[in-house]
């Protein structure tokens, strides 16, 4: 853990070498107060000197203030370098998170990952910032304290010196135990917190399924599945340093029946004796300190492991390491697609697409119709290269897509979902959202383009009114002509639309459909739709099923040509009559 911690606390240096020199000096004056110990027993008390008394005092006093003005500079410095160590690997981890496809984030749990970021980080910082330096001031103490107690007297040293070996072999032990259960500790919290995050999520569905008591339920038995690990890591914790105390303090009181025998018959002063059991419990104190850190640090372990495990995944998808330039040739078709095949990694049996071609001149307008499963989405997330084909390839701008840089591909496209995200702030953010340099006239302009003035005007505080968690406090339609407005802001050369207009009423849809028109006008258009009067107006319409192309033509052609189709259109304008 501290090797991959390095490179993270490195550019730090010079505070780090302030706070072990502050960390250095703290321990060792710290020690040189059983210096004045010794001289009030020798100079004050048994001499019964006043003025030795007062010397001593003052020497300890000056002593007292040098230690804590030390204690100052270690205490700022290293929790100041574990706020900065943490706030790098937290951003770390999040520039590496927002690189990975959206098929990592498929299958691994949101709020499990947001536990990482958040508390496993909390557990670093409690190390760095505090645990860590506790522990090596103790370390210091401890082979100080050692040190200064042979020179005082040998044979109470050796007396002490028997519980070393027998504290340490517990701690290793114990310690590896409470690493594992550390580890398996927080796995368990993560997942209780996924939980808790879904079930609030979708409290609408929870309520209206009335599936409270189930949900209390679930949550109940995970926060005690969570609590028994815990427990199980605590009771190993505290059987540790009870061991070790028990330990220490027993042979620091063998250590106090020789030593005063030894006072008794004169073959030791009374001073030396009381330097020599600051000394003791020092030593004893140190070591039972560190044993405690050891379990802090033993937790730290564990969650450094889990951050590195997000930072170990790689992404499938990368950016080229030498880009090319695009070329931008009126004759070469915009988008093409060359006996493109794909499995998802789950289906491995079942082609999400198979052997796909289809080109796309500039400009042209194109809507993907067929039964669920057919593959339309799929397309989409190979356009915006969120998967990468395992045959065949696409060309945008005859350039394939593997020779494009990553944000320089995206950035040609403007996608408007079928459920639209918004985010938890003001609705002026979330149109910004498509261009952050745009102005507030151009966002008005992409608003009443959309029809998504009247309705914003409408809120409490119009364009700065705070929206809730995925815009929550809008209505679907709403929602769908803010997620129109921030394409039409993107001012794309490639518009991706999946059922941009299901969420809309009759009214809506028709306004809607009109700025969508104007909007593909000069713009390379996919529009998935499964309701085919929205689709009457396109150049071409292709017709999918199973992975595969079936027909390609315009509504009057694919009547005549394609029984798919043409059951579709059936099914769907028999319905509206």
């Amino acid at each position: 853990m501290l090797r991959w911690l390095w490179q993270f606390i490195r550019p730090y240096k010079l505070r780090l070498i302030i706070a072990i020199i502050a960390l250095v000096t703290t321990a060792g004056l710290t020690l040189s107060l059983g210096q004045g110990v010794r001289l009030m027993v020798d100079e004050g008390f048994a001499a019964s000197s006043v003025e030795g008394l007062k010397d001593a005092v003052v020497f300890f006093s000056i002593l007292v203030v040098a230690v804590s003005v030390g204690a100052y500079f270690r205490f700022y410095m290293v929790s100041w370098l574990g706020e900065r160590v943490v706030a790098d690997i937290r951003k770390t981890l999040y520039r590496h998170l927002v690189t990975l496809p959206p098929s990592f984030f498929e299958d691994n749990l949101s709020g499990e990952i947001q536990s990482r970021i958040t508390t496993d980080t909390t557990l670093l910082q409690t190390v760095i910032g505090s645990s860590f330096s506790f522990a090596l001031r103790n370390a210091l103490t401890f082979v100080g304290g050692i040190t200064l107690m042979f020179i005082t007297n040998l044979k109470l040293s050796l007396i002490v010196l028997v519980a070393v070996p027998l504290v340490v072999f517990p701690m290793v032990f114990f310690g590896r135990k409470v690493k594992k259960l550390s580890r398996e500790s927080q796995d368990k919290v993560a997942s209780v917190g996924a939980w808790a995050g879904e079930s609030l999520q979708h409290i609408k569905v929870v309520q209206a399924f009335t599936r409270e008591d189930s949900v209390n339920k679930q949550f109940g038995d995970a926060a005690e599945s969570a609590f028994d690990v815990a427990l199980l890591r605590i009771r190993q914790r505290a059987f540790m340093i009870a061991l070790v105390m028990i330990l220490v303090m027993g042979s620091v009181a063998g250590m106090l029946y020789v030593g005063g025998h030894d006072v008794i018959t004169g073959s030791l002063s009374g001073g030396d004796l009381a330097a020599f059991v600051f000394y003791a419990i020092m030593v004893g104190g140190s070591l039972a300190a560190v044993t405690e850190v050891y379990g802090e640090v033993q937790r730290a372990a564990g969650a450094a492991e889990r951050i590195r495990e997000l930072m170990a995944a790689e992404a499938d998808v990368q950016s080229p390491v030498k880009v090319s330039t695009p070329t931008h040739t009126a004759e070469v078709a915009q988008i093409a697609f060359r006996n493109v095949s794909y499995h998802y990694p789950s289906r491995p049996d079942k082609a999400a697409l198979t052997e796909l071609n289809l080109e796309v001149r500039a400009g042209e307008r194109i809507a993907l119709v067929g039964p669920s499963g057919a593959g339309k989405s799929t397309l989409f997330d190979m356009l915006l290269r969120f998967r990468d084909p395992q045959h065949g390839q696409i060309l945008v701008e005859g350039t394939p897509l593997p020779e494009w840089q990553l944000q320089s591909l995206r950035s040609q496209f403007a996608l408007v979902p079928q459920q639209p995200v918004l985010f938890s702030t003001n609705v002026l953010e979330n149109l910004r959202y498509g261009r952050p340099d745009a102005t507030d006239e151009d966002i008005l302009a992409a608003a009443q383009a959309a029809h998504a003035d009247e309705f914003i005007q409408q809120l409490p505080e119009q364009y700065e009114s705070y929206l809730g968690e995925g815009g929550v406090k809008l209505s679907g339609g709403q929602k769908q002509r803010l997620a129109i407005a921030r394409a039409i802001l993107h001012d794309p050369k490639i518009l991706l639309l999946d059922e941009a207009t299901s969420a809309l009423d009759a009214q809506s849809e028709y306004l809607v459909q009109q700025a969508l028109d104007k909007l593909m006008q000069n713009r390379t258009s996919f529009v998935i739709a499964h309701r085919l009067s929205t689709i009457k107006h396109v150049d071409r319409i292709v017709v999918m099923d199973q992975g595969r192309i079936v027909a390609v033509g315009t509504h009057d052609e694919l009547l005549e040509r394609s029984p798919l189709y043409k059951r579709l259109a059936e099914l769907q304008f028999s319905e509206r009559s």
